[in-house]
């Protein structure tokens, strides 16, 4: 009885790190996640090297063609972008 009760404390620091830390980055990750899957040619999007531009093509492989300006497409990792601003 006595070992059992050393350890609650130790579990109940566990139980508050999980819901209070790692839930919530698990669900950020998810939504993140969900947000690059639905990515669609018109989108204008934010990447996370600060880059504003619209999703020209949506590639096979985990990229994305973005227009940056007039006739400048660069190509990103999807998992680079970091918000959708505008959905078409």
């Amino acid at each position: 009885m006595q070992g059992i009760q050393q350890f609650i404390p130790l579990i109940l620091i566990f139980g508050i790190m999980y819901f209070l830390l790692i839930r919530p980055q698990q669900k950020k990750a998810n939504e993140h996640q969900a947000m690059v899957a639905a990515l669609r040619r018109g989108d204008q999007v934010v990447t996370q090297g600060g880059m504003i531009g619209k999703v020209v093509k949506v590639r096979e492989d985990g990229e994305v063609e973005v227009e940056i300006a007039d006739g400048v497409k660069v190509r990103v990792i999807q998992s680079t972008i970091a918000t959708v601003v505008s959905k078409t």
